[in-house]
């Protein structure tokens, strides 16, 4: 098996590692402090073709696969978690979906402009009684002449403060299941859109989690997205993409938890050596570099089954469960590495640790990773076969 990267791939790299070192690393502290969105960021990033990796280029895109993308948010997280979440919620929750399921006029209409980074794209999922469970949907979209009316609410939506187009998913159907769901595409300009609440968290400052609310909020009906009653499966299949994207995002913390302890194991002098020599912090650091490896390479299969057209849901939530437990224990042995200096704001392993946590719950838990997980080994016996 050959594990080594395509030229396009270790090019995507280096221009990747070189633009988060010098573009989005030395803004890191002060997105986390302020919370602001990074503007500059975001549209330079759209301007490296980053905010449409898999894309093809005859819808602007960078035309590149699966694995391109996991490095792509691999390096940014590493640099700033904020800026990895953010261009990883674009493209997985906003534009693949468009470039899935969507016609030719809706993809010349929002997914070139998404594609671009002219435009920031969101999912509008979860709901205040809608979380794990996301077959119980109560935002209602019903047909009037030529216009879908939408009537809801939608909860911890990243993006949602500054995106321009929203992926919605709401209830057409008198069916209760999962089977009365469709996907919609809605400007947020739309007549009856607003925002609500905005989210103050305990890491990822810098990317935003809204609320979103339609009141009447009417859309064109051509902006149903794919088939009528068809969502859940829309919303399956865009979660199993962008689970790649947060274990790269998770990865991407673990590795600069990891990167920290080294410099700072290196050069902290205790009982007259660098503590880099006890035995105890080498050890939080080889397992820490070890479980990065694995959790990236679980993370490339998952990339790769993607990328050549087979199934890959199993495979993308074993990714997104192991690389998130990894960065938790990342980060905390970080922060003992560092002593009470990782404690306090002056070094980053303390944002490293905020930061971390949300990988386990966003795009899908790792209670729910593990449902998923267990429902491919034992499909025919649940089957009831």
């Amino acid at each position: 098996m050959d594990l080594r990267l395509s030229e396009e791939q270790r090019i995507l790299k280096e221009m990747v590692q070189d633009f988060a070192k010098n573009e989005v690393a030395p803004k890191a502290e002060h997105i986390d402090r302020t919370g602001e969105f990074p503007k500059e960021i975001i549209k330079k990033a759209g301007e490296l073709g980053l905010m449409g990796v898999e894309v093809p280029t005859e819808w602007e895109g960078a035309g590149m696969d699966a694995i391109c993308y996991a490095i792509a948010i691999e390096e940014l997280s590493v640099a700033s978690a904020a800026v990895g979440v953010i261009v990883s919620a674009h493209n997985s929750l906003c534009v693949s979906p468009i470039m899935k399921f969507g016609t030719k006029e809706q993809k010349e209409k929002y997914l070139k402009p998404l594609a671009r980074g002219e435009m920031i794209g969101c999912l509008g999922l979860t709901e205040p009684s809608a979380g794990s469970d996301a077959a119980a949907v109560k935002t209602k979209a019903e047909l009037k002449g030529d216009k879908w009316i939408l009537n809801g609410t939608k909860l911890f939506i990243t993006n949602g403060k500054e995106a321009g187009v929203a992926v919605v998913l709401a209830r057409t159907e008198p069916d209760p299941s999962h089977r009365g769901i469709s996907a919609f595409i809605v400007p947020t300009d739309a007549p009856g859109f607003s925002l609500g609440k905005e989210e103050e968290k305990l890491g990822i400052h810098g990317s935003s989690t809204m609320e979103l609310i339609f009141e009447d909020c009417e859309i064109p009906k051509e902006n149903l997205l794919g088939e009528r009653g068809k969502g859940f499966s829309i919303a399956m299949f865009t979660l199993d993409g962008g689970r790649i994207g947060i274990a790269a995002q998770a990865i991407g913390i673990a590795r600069s938890a990891y990167e920290a302890s080294v410099s700072f194991a290196k050069e902290r002098v205790q009982f007259g050596q660098p503590i880099a020599k006890f035995q105890a912090i080498q050890w939080m650091i080889a397992n820490m570099a070890t479980e990065i490896e694995a959790g990236r390479l679980l993370i490339w299969r998952s990339a790769w089954l993607k990328k050549e057209g087979l199934p890959y849901s199993q495979e993308s939530a074993m990714a997104k469960l192991y690389c998130a437990e990894v960065a938790q224990r990342a980060v905390v042995d970080a922060v003992q590495v560092h002593g009470g200096y990782g404690y306090v704001r002056d070094y980053p392993v303390e944002r490293y640790y905020r930061d971390a946590k949300i990988t386990s719950i966003y795009e899908g838990t790792s209670e729910v990773q593990r449902i998923v997980i267990a429902n491919n080994i034992f499909r025919d016996v649940l089957k009831g076969k």
